[in-house]
């Protein structure tokens, strides 16, 4: 069975979303990505979706929404993206943050920048999970 990732924020409506579409596409052979939050937004951060559109041609208007934790299945593996003390909890049996910062508000570059960091970030997550570096026992 494939592990199952959960990339988590406060609102699931921005980094996360970015994470959950760049780990469908990058890392689908190795795990299943969801994402999610203790708030949600009416819709996905605009901004992300038109990046992401730009960058990767996925749309995530038509292919995610913003939800809550209580929405997605149980995991293993939890990232959240760097909400300090507010970072939402979910149980799993491995959690790391990865301290990106929010780029809502912010120009092009600074999603474009988020991201790519996404991207080397969620690369780097399959290639661990496929080596068997994190344990899930």
């Amino acid at each position: 069975m494939k592990t199952k990732v959960a990339f988590i924020c406060v609102h699931n409506s921005c980094r996360s979303q970015m994470a959950e579409a760049l780990g469908k596409l990058y890392g689908s052979s190795v795990f299943e990505s969801y994402s999610a939050g203790t708030e949600t937004k009416p819709q996905i951060n605009q901004d992300a979706v038109r990046i992401i559109k730009d960058l990767y041609n996925i749309d995530m208007n038509e292919t995610q929404k913003s939800k809550l934790l209580s929405d997605i299945p149980e995991v293993d593996i939890v990232v959240t993206m760097g909400c300090n003390v507010q970072c939402p909890f979910l149980p799993s049996k491995h959690r790391e943050d990865w301290g990106l910062d929010d780029p809502t508000g912010k120009s092009d570059e600074e999603f474009i920048l988020t991201a790519k960091k996404i991207e080397e970030k969620i690369k780097d997550l399959a290639k661990r999970i496929k080596d068997n570096e994190i344990n899930l026992d």
